[in-house]
């Protein structure tokens, strides 16, 4: 009776049912909401929600003006011209991706995405009936994306009968902040125009990059050599995610540029799913984000630095460079498979923490963990991590 598209098992796994057996005692280094952990909005920054305009519907499928025009200054803000006919707003970045998978791709077409990455691509992908296959990211070169690791993916789907629609750039990469460089970008924008896939690059985190390197893209959509669209939202920008709002930026050639748009706009129009209220406040509350992010990024800083106090480098475990986002990742002993080691440590050491098979690393064994609690409690976690970590093989 039900689709195929949604998994049949709604089991919780061993970790999640360890969690749920330990949650009063236990130490959550896993949240990553960012109105959960001791940081309030601005008293002012929900005012515009009260507007008497949010009495009327007058709805745009691409988003009403004024609210674009907001976006717009927020790139201006980053150095970037983005003309408000470029942009699409959407009730949260996976509404984009979940938009663009049904612009651009047939039930059964492929989209590349980087591994390691988030892992809520793959139920995106699989609502939309398209498939997933994944590029990697080289440890070696300290996670950048790399162009010929997304050719050579690319042929192998083509060998195998397979059609390429798009490949996703998570800019910077959650959870290990790394990006693309400008030169890879440039051949990666070549064989897409050549081959027609587009490029949709996830920069949810462009307000948290704390070490670029040198010729890193920032903002893909800032060029228009191939189809691409760049994704962001109140959720990150603003520390807002409970006022649903995101915004598809998209760039490209002249022709292939409006054709893109005319038909996302009909996607668009179907869903019309972004609410008056938040889009009469986005001027208002894109123009007060930088409290937000300021306290965000030096809550982010504090933490890492506690990190790295209970882990120093040479030590067995090694704490990830913090160059972009929201998580922290350690590399670990690799003396107990990660469901283990992570399922002791709550059971064992009151702490929560994801195992990097989640995110897709491509071996063990790693361990993800979110910056954002508040440092006290922050530091308590460490502490316990530390203690589990130091057990292993006992």
């Amino acid at each position: 009776m039900f689709s195929s598209r949604i998994p049949d098992s709604r089991t919780a796994n061993r970790l999640t049912r360890a969690a749920a057996r330990h949650r009063e005692s236990l130490v959550d280094l896993t949240v990553s909401n960012p109105t959960a952990v001791g940081l309030p909005p601005s008293p002012t920054a929900l005012e515009g929600l009260a507007s008497p305009a949010n009495a009327l519907h007058e709805p745009d499928p691409r988003g009403t003006l004024p609210a674009r025009r907001a976006v717009s200054r927020y790139y201006s803000d980053h150095g970037v011209e983005a003309a408000e006919d470029r942009l699409v707003l959407t009730a949260s970045s996976s509404e984009a991706y979940s938009w663009l998978f049904k612009l651009l791709c047939e039930p059964g077409d492929s989209v590349l995405v980087p591994a390691p990455s988030y892992p809520l691509l793959d139920a995106l992908a699989g609502l939309e009936s398209v498939d997933l296959a994944r590029y990697p990211l080289p440890p070696e070169d300290g996670w950048a994306v790399q162009a010929d690791a997304i050719f050579e993916t690319a042929d192998r789907l083509r060998a195998a009968g397979r059609r390429l629609k798009a490949v996703v750039l998570v800019n910077p990469n959650n959870p290990t902040g790394t990006s693309i460089a400008e030169p890879e970008l440039e051949r990666l924008e070549e064989r897409a125009l050549r081959e027609g896939f587009a490029l949709v690059s996830d920069e949810v985190f462009l307000d948290y990059r704390f070490a670029d390197r040198p010729g890193d893209v920032r903002i893909a959509a800032a060029r228009d050599r191939a189809l691409v669209f760049s994704l962001g939202g109140l959720s990150k920008a603003a520390a807002l995610p409970q006022l649903k709002l995101g915004w598809i930026l998209a760039n490209g050639p002249d022709a292939l540029l409006a054709a893109a748009l005319e038909r996302l706009e009909w996607v668009a129009d179907a869903f019309l799913s972004v609410g008056a209220p938040v889009q009469n406040a986005l001027p208002s509350l894109l123009g007060g984000r930088h409290r937000a992010a300021s306290e965000i990024r030096g809550r982010l800083l504090e933490n890492d630095r506690r990190l790295r106090a209970a882990f120093p480098a040479g030590g067995a475990v090694g704490v990830l460079p913090l160059r972009a986002g929201w998580t922290a990742v350690l590399r670990v002993p690799a003396v107990v498979p990660e469901e283990e080691l992570v399922v002791s440590l709550v059971e064992r050491h009151g702490v929560l923490v994801h195992p990097g098979y989640f995110f897709d690393f491509p071996r063990e064994a790693f361990l993800v963990l979110s910056l954002l609690p508040h440092p006290g409690l922050f530091e308590t976690g460490v502490e316990r991590l530390r203690d589990g970590i130091g057990a292993l093989g006992r």
